[in-house]
């Protein structure tokens, strides 16, 4: 069995035991690193850049060189590379999670109480960063099927790419980068200078991801015409250059209008719609959401696998083709020389 097949099998393997088993609620791996990633910026910060390119460089780089080790050290055996795989992405990729909480929120909202309002504002930080008692339900649900838009990349499908990409150290590569951006890479005032390398490398690592989210969004979803039309129309205008792709292609293939006024702990911003044509987002359209979201990873986990079976096959060709056409050189060579001295 060769790497790329261990990589589809075990990527495979890992999502379905996302799906299956979800997070844990103790002792996850990714909250482990945020421990370490904390204690790591006590050691480190100052308001400097420097600083906080080491803090990003000691992160993800002690990560990449765990999976580099791990990944060596069962490189001979094929069952145990697809195990190591299916438990790498079951760590990094939190598409259950991220379901659950949304058809959560949902389903509080559902209720049209001010008792299911207050829930679903009560469990909207476990999701994203808007404050949500600025929210009405409209806004609520606005707020979480752009979650789920935006965390379909960054807690799946660009997990995916990188796995298809580098393998185990891909995986926790990129899962590093994710959540260190999340931790240092806002724009508060402790952060603003230290976490400047954490949100640069999350920008450069996302963007693959992002760019597949926002077309397998569109081949997925109900209205494929009208995903393209929102990316193409409105993704620059998202001060994110990877959300932006992936919102816009959500609203479009939902026929929903994302965007306008958001507030993060009291820091308000105006954001232009994207799908300015679609309708308000409504309860219901939470539920869309994820199932776009679950058809989306699926089909990454199948594109991921495909390209790296394709490329390993055509770099094997090639290198096999070049041997060849260097034997039938080097035998017309030795024959000429040997037809020289003969004429000689």
């Amino acid at each position: 069995m060769g790497a790329d097949r261990e990589f589809a099998y075990g990527a495979a393997a890992g999502l379905l035991g996302d799906l299956l088993l979800g997070d844990p609620r103790r002792g996850h791996p990714v909250a482990a690193f945020g421990r370490a990633a904390a204690a790591v910026e006590r050691v480190l910060w100052q308001d400097d850049r420097g600083r906080g390119t080491l803090h990003t460089a000691v992160c993800v780089g002690g990560v990449v060189a765990l999976g580099s080790l791990a990944a060596r050290c069962v490189r001979s055996s094929p069952a145990a590379s697809v195990a190591l795989t299916g438990a790498a992405t079951w760590a990094v990729v939190g598409g259950t999670s991220l379901a659950r909480e949304a058809r959560a929120i949902g389903r509080a909202l559902e209720s049209g109480t001010a008792e299911g309002i207050e829930a679903a504002r009560a469990r909207l930080p476990h999701l994203c960063g808007r404050d949500p008692q600025a929210l009405d339900a409209e806004g609520i649900a606005r707020a979480v099927v752009e979650s789920v838009a935006e965390n379909t990349s960054d807690a799946v499908v660009g997990a995916l790419v990188w796995g298809a990409v580098a393998g185990v150290p891909g995986l926790l590569g990129f899962r590093a980068v994710n959540t260190l951006d999340a931790m240092v890479g806002h724009k508060s005032p402790r952060h603003l200078r230290y976490g400047w390398a954490s949100a640069r490398l999350d920008d450069v690592a996302g963007w693959p991801g992002a760019r597949l989210t926002a077309v397998l969004a569109a081949v997925a979803g109900p209205d494929p015409r009208g995903a393209v039309l929102a990316w193409r129309a409105d993704a620059a205008k998202h001060p994110s250059p990877n959300a932006g792709p992936v919102e816009a292609s959500f609203a479009g293939a939902l026929g929903v209008r994302l965007g306008g006024t958001l507030s993060y702990a009291g820091r308000v911003e105006h954001r232009p719609a994207l799908n300015g044509g679609g309708r308000a987002v409504a309860v219901a359209d939470i539920d869309r959401a994820v199932r776009l979201s679950r058809r989306v990873g699926w089909l990454a986990l199948g594109v991921g696998a495909a390209a790296r079976i394709g490329i390993r096959t055509v770099a094997r060709t090639g290198v096999r083709t070049g041997v060849r056409a260097a034997a039938r050189t080097g035998l017309r060579t030795v024959a000429e020389a040997r037809g020289k001295g003969r004429t000689a």
